[in-house]
């Protein structure tokens, strides 16, 4: 399984003790998951975005988000140093149901992810939650606070979707790069901490 073990090789700068990490960004349609990538990347990101057509209106539920005009449909991609000798790649993976296909493809090799939350349509990263605690690959809740949600508690966000005690949720700003790198090293945290557990519990 993907979650396994972490996608980590030497980087492009030569140094064979650098790290490079594969951290997955998921969440429903229209949470953000583009704007985070982009905003903490120091690459320029990689984007697979279309236009939203009448037809994709038709599957998509836009309400809360009708302003969104674009959706992507095969993912995004980053990169961003954490500190000397470790990156993270970043993949934003599609949110609408009908790409869901490539997430195992995606979660291949992944240290962990990001779920990307809203609020205002809570429910749509249920399944994003359930992909990762079904596969056992570590993540954080990140909510993402928009300017006309109601305001929640990470302890109130964990309750609501019945999230395994311990999973870190934290609040962020995707557009701010410092509030999305904030939200990776916790997610970096996190997953060593699960992957060095059970390791110990395999060994033992």
């Amino acid at each position: 399984m993907g979650s396994e073990h972490s996608d980590a090789r030497p980087d492009e700068t030569g140094d064979d003790t650098a790290l490079a990490l594969k951290i997955l960004v998921a969440g429903g349609f229209g949470v953000g998951k583009t704007t985070l990538v982009g905003a903490v990347s120091e690459i320029r990101p990689l984007r697979t975005e279309e236009l939203l057509s009448e037809v994709g209106q038709s599957v998509d539920d836009i309400e809360g988000v009708d302003r969104k005009v674009t959706t992507t449909v095969a993912m995004d991609f980053g990169r961003i140093t954490i500190r000397s000798g470790l990156s993270l790649y970043l993949f934003g993976t599609p949110g609408q149901d009908r790409f869901w296909f490539l997430w195992d493809e995606l979660s291949q090799g992944a240290l962990g992810a990001v779920v990307l939350a809203d609020t205002r349509r809570l429910e749509d990263c249920f399944p994003a939650v359930d992909y990762f605690e079904h596969r056992r690959i570590p993540f954080v809740v990140a909510v993402n606070c928009f300017a006309d949600a109601r305001t929640f508690g990470a302890h109130e966000v964990s309750r609501a979707l019945d999230l395994d005690r311990g999973t870190p949720v934290v609040l962020c700003d995707a557009r701010d790069r410092d509030s999305g790198k904030e939200v990776l090293i916790r997610l970096v945290e996190y997953a060593g901490r699960r992957h060095t557990a059970r390791l110990l519990d395999s060994v033992g």
